[in-house]
């Protein structure tokens, strides 16, 4: 059943404004190079020509082409996030997490989808793919990512601006609970779908997909060094579909721990 919005709940474009103040930028060392992204019953080719323009094209279990937005971000040594938009397919974003060195890559495609379809879920779901760099996969080495439980019991604190702080608590392998402590949202919070994967060593994706509001996020967790980088793919109050970005200075700030015969799912 569709839950009920209270009235005083805020749009995705309210929160989302500002919110990338506290994010890493966007790099262009990846342009001129091609990178040939290897996913289960796909193979994505990418040819980044400029700081936000690359030329794509899928072959596989869908089959396309164009040359549309991207970015790319040095989030970890080695490692990128490189998000994409797809003029034909207006109602998803592409996120990858690339490691160079260790070839590894996390896909997660968003994809936002109408109330009938989504039959009280979230209105946009995701899909998560692991696959590897290169023309052989056999190259590829060190951790495959892969869902983790690390997370189930920390509480963080998120600033994304002077004017963005959020909590977040991971419960359990589903679900997180989040609180606006400054900003637009403040006093608000809920708690919604999550998922949680390992990439490396300190390394992280969390995303979460919310009920009050067609919203969905990806962001890589950087512990070492207490950075937050990420997206939101959602509706605007307007009815737009909008690909924005987020980013923050994150900090733990307490954990729970739970005796064995008393743990989450």
């Amino acid at each position: 059943m569709t839950q009920t919005r209270p009235a005083d709940w805020k749009n995705y474009d309210d929160f989302a404004a500002g919110i990338a103040t506290n994010r890493l930028p966007a790099s262009d060392a990846l342009v001129g190079r091609v990178l040939r992204v290897n996913l289960p019953a796909l193979t994505l080719t990418l040819r980044p020509s400029a700081r936000h323009q690359l030329q794509w094209q899928e072959s596989g279990e869908r089959n396309g082409s164009g040359t549309d937005w991207y970015e790319a971000i040095e989030v970890a040594a080695d490692t990128w996030f490189i998000d994409i938009t797809q003029a034909s397919r207006p109602r998803e974003a592409l996120t990858l997490i690339v490691n160079t060195r260790s070839l590894r890559v996390l896909a997660i495609r968003c994809r936002v989808i109408d109330a009938d379809e989504a039959k009280g879920e979230p209105r946009v779901p995701q899909q998560f793919l692991v696959g590897t760099l290169g023309d052989d996969p056999a190259a590829a080495s060190g951790m495959v990512p892969h869902v983790t439980r690390d997370l189930i019991g920390l509480r963080t604190h998120q600033t994304y601006s002077p004017n963005h702080t959020y909590e977040h608590t991971y419960l359990n392998s589903q679900r997180y609970a989040w609180q606006c402590l400054v900003g637009v949202q403040r006093g608000q919070g809920d708690v919604d779908l999550a998922s949680y994967w390992q990439f490396d060593t300190d390394q992280y994706i969390f995303t979460f997909r919310e009920f009050l509001i067609p919203v969905a996020s990806v962001f890589f967790f950087n512990f070492a060094s207490g950075r937050s980088t990420g997206k939101f793919l959602g509706v605007t109050g307007d009815g737009a579909i909008a690909n924005n970005p987020a980013g923050a200075f994150m900090r733990k700030v307490s954990m729970t721990f739970y005796p064995a015969d008393a743990t989450p799912i």
